[in-house]
């Protein structure tokens, strides 16, 4: 079957619910066909007409709408002081996979990067925010991310702490954003852009992983953008672009904030919510 349902909810249900079900869950426009390497594209149509040429365009009462999605900062914290650290991550609204911020998002994203206690760089790595934490001892690791959805997205950091040293982390993270916000260089700039193109281009090395690309590419733009074309609009970035971007995505916007572990020492949310900006004569 191509939908989900619980087991039980499936077996009980009676046969012309469904039928319905199916006719209600399974269309054309659910569905993206690819393949990659050695194939021959007429005989994927051929293929695609007679196992999925009797599709429903739409379903029965058409597309339901999709109403926007609504962000709203806030926290949710689970102290549990058994756990040896603390697992936190916060993260503000970002753009959707089609919006033309997306690709400057992505280069900050880069700019914050990822360390953890394995890495042998020390405080000699380009990411200003993982030499701190390593001079400092700050953290045991942290991962930033951009997730993209149709319409909206999180861009924030994933922290793994002791208890002691959250406070600090958090305090440094949120300055390393505010810098990014207004005063990142174009050195750091031109490192990132590299670096994301690299990192893009990796990805691509094999079969599944350009599958899956070809995939979400024609569900998010409903075409495969060429790289020559992505590596031109990563190119077209300088700082001020980062600068205005962070600003508007990053800049006195109200986080959300998710915690678990032994997080006493964990700012309150308006606290969190004071250090998103900075206040200078």
């Amino acid at each position: 079957m191509f939908f989900m349902t619980a087991k039980c909810t499936l077996f009980g249900l009676k046969l012309g619910k469904k039928k319905k079900r199916k006719e209600k869950r399974i269309s054309a426009k659910r569905y993206v066909k690819y393949l990659c390497s050695g194939v021959c594209h007429d005989e994927l149509l051929d293929l695609a007409k007679c196992h999925f040429g009797n599709l429903p365009s739409a379903p029965e009462g058409g597309l339901p709408p999709l109403p926007p999605c609504s962000f709203t900062g806030s926290e949710i914290r689970v102290r549990d002081d058994k756990m040896p650290l603390a697992h936190l991550a916060i993260a503000v609204e970002a753009a959707g996979w089609s919006h033309p911020d997306t690709i400057p998002l992505m280069v900050a994203n880069t700019l914050i990067g990822n360390w953890d206690r394995s890495f042998g760089g020390g405080v000699n790595l380009s990411s200003k925010l993982a030499q701190i934490a390593c001079h400092g001892n700050l953290c045991h690791s942290f991962q930033s991310f951009n997730t993209c959805y149709t319409d909206t997205g999180l861009w924030g950091l994933y922290m793994v702490c002791e208890p002691s040293t959250i406070q600090d982390m958090v305090h440094f993270v949120q300055r390393e954003w505010i810098r990014l916000c207004t005063s990142v260089t174009e050195n750091e700039v031109a490192r990132a852009k590299n670096l994301l193109k690299t990192n893009m281009l990796l990805q691509l090395d094999g079969s599944t992983p350009i599958c899956e690309d070809i995939g979400r590419q024609m569900l998010c733009y409903k075409r495969r953008i060429p790289i020559p074309e992505l590596e031109a609009r990563i190119e077209a970035i300088d700082a001020q672009t980062i600068r205005e971007v962070c600003t508007k995505y990053i800049y006195d916007k109200h986080p959300a904030v998710a915690a678990v572990g032994p997080i006493e020492q964990l700012p309150e949310y308006n606290k969190i919510c004071s250090g998103m900006y900075w206040l200078r004569e």
